[in-house]
């Protein structure tokens, strides 16, 4: 069983929102996970819009994966199974599902839980009857 970070949870860790003491409980705990796609998405917006340097963001990640949280590679099912999931549960105003939130959905299992504070994905993850830990915002 693992706990499947969504790049908001990873986020709310590095910039210390009010979700970090969630997700710094769910590193300690050791089941923590997240797919290579939401990592991708977490950089980019430590970069982008939380302004951290390259090298900054690589200096606070790079101890987590890995060693404090799996990193979940995809695999042909998963990418079937996030295009899948994103034809019918995608809408633009009512479920602005991104496809690395797709992905993330495919990526759980039936024993896993999906930790976010995104209400569209949690819909989506509630609908899809997966196990959902809702994180403050």
């Amino acid at each position: 069983m693992s706990v499947l970070l969504d790049a908001f949870a990873l986020i709310a860790l590095l910039a210390d929102e009010p979700a970090a003491d969630d997700v710094e409980a769910l590193l300690r705990a050791g089941e923590a996970a997240i797919t290579a796609v939401n990592l991708a998405e977490a950089l980019d917006v430590l970069q982008r819009v939380q302004g951290m340097s390259s090298e900054r963001v690589g200096e606070v990640t790079m101890p987590l994966v890995g060693e404090r949280m799996k990193l979940v590679a995809i695999d042909e099912r998963i990418a079937r199974d996030a295009a899948d999931i994103r034809a019918r549960r995608y809408h633009r105003t009512r479920a602005p599902l991104s496809l690395a939130d797709c992905i993330l959905l495919a990526a759980t299992g039936e024993s896993d839980t999906l930790a976010t504070a995104d209400a569209p994905l949690i819909r989506a993850a509630e609908a899809e009857n997966l196990q959902v830990k809702a994180l403050p915002r």
